[in-house]
């Protein structure tokens, strides 16, 4: 019975579980049920929990399901009670045409452990189909001249049902010339013969009319009729007679329709009307009628209709030649259909995991399907893979199901999805292939910590900042995603106990920008290094640190300190210049220094203010103050010079210095009384003593110098051999005196050496270069610099 055109076609569902490994069983023991065609739904079909020896609770707690081999479904599970309930009406006709018996394949399967168990669903056939004959009138032609006891092959009636509820008999009305006779067909039925009992006399009866009644064998039977009209025609003596009994051939399933099978020819030795022949098939089947057909004159036979070996893979057909006597040959066509790959593989997806953590372990299952394909043989065999250089694997379950498993652990920051193509190809030729497209994304754990931007970061700050002043920032990325990638910063411990770091920065958590708390001195506090924590809120929480070093720039706060002359209040300091003193000459040498750095402590110089402008000039980069023109007897003896040192900051600082210079004949005469004040000759002679004085200090100094460095060369030359220190006394200027910059700021004290010349009449002073005195450098530089 062909099921009702109203009725909504069902969408085919296929439930699987998790495959995991070790935990999948498939029973030996297969269950059989059976149910009547068209039993109304809601049927009671059988009890799975009583069958199978299961509690109810794993009905529900394991998720069992039925699954049949052809996705339809004939059968509802109950979880409540275990019933198997029929969830559609079947027609046996539809699932298994003439197939008999009619099974219809399916697994119950259960999950947690995934568990199959087979069964077979056997729709048993009912008479609710009555016997058809194709023709409702046969024209039978008999010659006169048949003898007593010859056949006429009658074609069979055709009953969908099968069994006993099939034809089973057949009935001729009454009459005085033929009886029945039942032959077996190859097919395993049975098919009508008219015997003919008494000769025929056209002369008395040309025609009779019979009816043949088909009878099956249902309670009740049914039946169905046809009518026989027989012709009784004029002698002939010879049937037409086939080149073969039986006729095989194989045709693709894909051939077009109006192809060409084969053509038959049979031969009758009568002349004239007798001897034409008409081929026609003998009680053959409706799928053959529908799919055949047979040229009368010709006897070609043609495609009437497409082949499909999965439905029927092979055709008997009965044909027979007919003389215009009514005599008839008989021959058999075997059609094999040659099965073609033209069906493709098919995939079912069942169940499918995703988002899978990115540190799963091996073998986790992501993925359960299915495949099948209707062809047969190699056209039906099929090849599952996936592609190349994926951490899945593909492993074969129970009959045709798959597993898609993990292979390794996956690296959600190297990847975050995975576009699998599961390919299906059957072996056939030419081979067909389906795929399938599945997307899985990797979940996120939180397996990376925090990466600052840099190992180590410079900041520079400049002195005298504002306090809470936004000196910086740190950055940090973590590869992670959403709580495991949210960073938060934190200042670490010094590593330095005496550094107050509290006190000195503070660092934002959420975006890490740092900020000065205080102002900061250059001078007091040139450069501290500190670590920076970032740390991911994961569980558990991932860290990592990094160096900030925080360099404060010199501002231009300190205004230049002279070192020389000393303007401490006392007595000024008076420069002697003889007048025999030529242009260029060296008068004295200002020495000052800056507490900054850099640009800030670069200092230059600059005559401001002299009792005579155009006779001395002051030298901008070094100090040194020297004549600007040979001198005269017309130059006043006393001269004051203001001069004024300033740095090169962007706001410069300066300071300034008074110099004394008295003009002198001789360095007998080394002092000249002022021009407001006569000098007397006991100041002559006290000033006379004080130039002894200094001529033997200055002496003295100038022969500890000399030997000072005749000491400091044999030194060297004993620590190049030897690989020695030599130790030399160092004297160590005050701390406010001392460049601590580091960028050669001229810092150093001066020392002149004077000497007198032999045989000047006037005794005069001869002003030599000076020897400067290297001062100790400051902190790791008096590590680093050689002993002078």
């Amino acid at each position: 019975m062909e099921p009702g055109e109203g009725r909504a076609q069902q969408i085919r569902q296929v439930l699987l579980f998790f495959v995991f490994l070790g935990g999948s069983l498939v029973c030996s023991e297969t269950w059989r049920y059976s149910v009547e065609e068209e039993t109304e739904i809601g049927t009671f079909i059988a009890n799975v929990v009583k069958d199978m020896g299961l509690d109810i609770e794993d009905l529900a707690a394991r998720g069992a399901r039925v699954i049949f081999d052809d996705y339809k479904p004939y059968l509802r599970l109950d979880q409540q009670t275990g019933n198997l309930v029929l969830n559609e009406q079947l027609d046996r006709e539809s699932l298994c045409h003439l197939t008999e018996p009619c099974m219809l394949h399916f697994q119950v399967l259960f999950e947690n452990p995934l568990q199959f168990f087979r069964a077979e669903l056997s729709v048993k056939d009912i008479n609710d189909h009555t016997p058809t004959f194709l023709d409702k009138h046969v024209l039978l032609k008999i010659s006169e001249g048949a003898t007593p006891g010859t056949s006429f092959q009658m074609d069979s009636a055709q009953d969908l049902d099968v069994g006993k509820n099939s034809v089973q008999n057949y009935t001729i009305s009454p009459n005085s010339h033929f009886h029945l006779k039942l032959q077996d067909s190859d097919e395993g039925g049975k098919y009508p013969e008219l015997v003919l009992d008494q000769s025929l006399d056209r002369e008395k009866q040309p025609e009779l009319s019979l009816t043949l009644t088909a009878l099956d064998g249902g309670s009740p039977p049914r039946s169905g009729t046809t009518l026989i009209r027989v012709v009784v025609l004029d002698i002939n003596d010879n049937a037409p007679k086939f080149e073969k009994p039986v006729y095989e051939v194989q045709v693709p399933e894909n051939s077009p329709v109006d192809s060409l099978i084969i053509q038959v020819s049979a031969t009758d030795l009568d002349a004239g009307s007798y001897g034409e022949i008409s081929y026609s098939f003998s009680h053959v089947s409706r799928d053959v009628r529908k799919t055949f057909e047979i040229h009368p004159i010709s006897g070609e036979v043609h495609l009437k209709a497409l082949l499909d070996f999965e439905i029927i893979p092979s055709y008997i057909i009965n044909i027979q030649a007919i003389d215009s006597g009514s005599l008839s040959g008989k021959s058999t066509i075997l059609v094999r259909v040659v099965d073609v790959n033209d069906n493709p593989p098919e995939i079912a997806m069942t169940s499918l995991t995703s988002p899978i953590p990115e540190n799963s372990s091996p073998e986790v299952v992501v993925a359960v399907f299915s495949v099948r394909d209707q062809d047969t043989g190699d056209n039906g065999r099929m090849v599952c893979s996936i592609q190349d250089n994926l951490p899945f694997l593909l492993k074969p379950t129970f009959k045709n199901f798959y597993t898609l498993t993990t292979e390794r652990p996956m690296d959600r920051e190297m990847r975050t999805e995975y576009n699998i193509t599961i390919a299906v190809t059957d072996l056939g030729t030419p081979r067909l292939k389906t795929e399938l497209n599945i997307t899985v994304l990797v979940s996120d754990v939180n397996d990376n910590t925090p990466t600052f931007t840099q190992t180590s970061y410079t900041l520079f700050v400049p002195e005298n900042n504002s306090p809470a002043l936004h000196i910086g920032s740190v950055s940090a990325t973590d590869r992670d995603s959403g709580t495991n990638a949210q960073v938060t910063y934190s200042l670490l411990p010094p590593q330095d106990p005496h550094l107050p770091l509290a006190s000195l920065v503070s660092i934002n958590a959420d975006n890490g920008q740092l900020f000065a708390l205080r102002s900061l001195d250059y001078e007091a506090l040139r450069a501290f290094e500190f670590r920076v924590g970032a740390t991911d809120r994961g569980a558990p929480a991932l860290s990592s640190e990094a160096l900030v070093r925080v360099v404060v720039v010199d501002d231009n706060d300190n205004s230049p300190f002279v070192l020389y002359p000393l303007q401490n209040g006392s007595a000024p300091c008076t420069e002697l210049v003889p007048r025999a003193a030529e242009a260029g000459y060296l008068v004295t040498k200002v020495v000052a220094v800056d507490g900054d750095s850099g640009q800030n402590a670069w200092l230059s110089f600059q005559l401001l203010k002299a009792t005579e402008p155009g006779l001395f000039a002051v030298w901008a980069h070094n100090g040194e103050v020297r004549t600007a023109r040979p001198l005269s007897e017309r130059d006043a003896a006393k001269h004051r010079l203001l001069v004024l040192v300033k740095d090169n900051g962007e706001r410069p600082l300066s300071a300034s210095v008074t110099l004394h210079v008295l003009l002198v004949d001789g360095f007998s005469q080394p002092y000249l009384p002022l021009p407001e004040a006569a000098p007397d000759q006991a100041q002559a002679d006290s000033l006379t003593v004080y130039l002894v004085i200094a001529l033997a200090s200055v002496s003295s100094l100038f022969l500890f110098s000399v030997l000072l460095f005749v000491a400091v060369r044999l030194c060297r030359r004993d620590r190049a051999a030897s690989g020695g220190r030599c130790s030399v006394p160092e004297g160590r200027f005050p701390g406010h005196l001392v460049d601590l910059s580091g960028t050669e700021t001229l810092s150093q004290s001066y020392q002149y050496e004077v000497c007198l010349t032999g045989g000047s009449e006037a005794s005069e002073f001869k002003f030599l270069k000076p020897v400067i005195f290297n001062l100790p450098p400051q902190g790791n530089e008096a590590e680093k610099a050689p002993p002078f």
